[in-house]
């Protein structure tokens, strides 16, 4: 089953741009695309993308986030007996050697004995600028590897019994987090989450931008205030978890969130 994924799309109100990355995924694997019931303004959208070969899409009638989709995808690729899931968001872009190659490469990292929950990609550039992994460097066997404690959903492969041991993503969280909380699940029973340095994909974060405050560059996306508070209170909800398995990575997530509500007015003034 070495080599065998599926892709999932989560779409809400799909660009016109998410049809070409869709043709690009189903050319390697099957594409299940989970739509967070979006209105019928997206139905010729939804109707191109379900002309294309070896994609399913699933129309939900009720908004309730990317979790959901993530783990219709899960229960897609468990029943079809795949090792990985790779997850991209509607509004990115990845080359048509992308998907092959970051599961080549998970697969030959399994091989050297480490147990690998999920691998994201290296190089994530944003239109704002990159985004910036902090990470360390391991071997195994000869392979080295670079690993970080958590990596953003879009263009992420998981490990699909790694991710079941949990019961996948959680929905709970609606938009905000559910990748940072699958990673922590993933780091508690001892899975490593690696990065692919050769791996490149272009996601648009909301209308980020980045800023200089207080002698630094930061990140400041363009999210609503609703949207900015969910971020810090799904952060903080998992901060007791994130501060006993590792205190420096819990602070500086809940410390992002907080940074990118404060530094708004600094955003709107660049």
């Amino acid at each position: 089953m070495a080599g065998k994924w599926l892709s999932v799309v989560p779409t809400f109100r799909p660009p016109s741009e998410s049809v070409e990355l869709i043709g690009v995924l189903a050319a390697s694997s099957p594409v299940l695309v989970s739509d967070d019931a979006s209105p019928c303004s997206s139905d010729p959208t939804l109707a191109v993308i379900e002309t294309i070969s070896d994609v399913t899409v699933v129309r939900n009638s009720h908004n309730r986030g990317i979790g959901r989709a993530l783990n219709q995808g899960l229960a897609a690729a468990a029943s079809m007996g795949a090792r990985w899931l790779l997850t991209v968001d509607q509004d990115s872009a990845v080359a048509s050697t992308y998907a092959p190659s970051i599961v080549e490469y998970a697969d030959r990292l399994l091989a050297a004995g480490p147990r690998i929950g999920a691998v994201g990609a290296g190089d994530v550039r944003d239109a704002s600028g990159p985004l910036v992994y902090p990470t360390r460097t391991m071997s195994n066997r000869g392979e080295h590897m670079v690993v970080t404690e958590e990596v953003v959903q879009s263009g992420t492969l998981w490990s699909v019994d790694a991710l079941q041991e949990f019961g996948g993503f959680d929905e709970s969280l609606g938009m905000d987090a559910v990748d940072a909380a699958a990673c922590l699940n993933l780091r508690s029973r001892g899975y490593l989450i690696a990065l692919d340095p050769q791996q490149t994909i272009a996601h648009r974060i909301e209308n980020a931008r980045q800023i200089s405050m207080l002698g630094r560059r930061i990140m400041v996306t363009g999210h609503s205030p609703e949207r900015r508070r969910a971020i810090v209170r799904n952060r903080l909800r998992l901060f007791p978890r994130e501060f006993r398995q590792s205190p420096v990575h819990a602070v500086r997530t809940v410390r992002r969130g907080l940074v990118n509500c404060l530094a708004v007015p600094f955003r709107k003034r660049t």
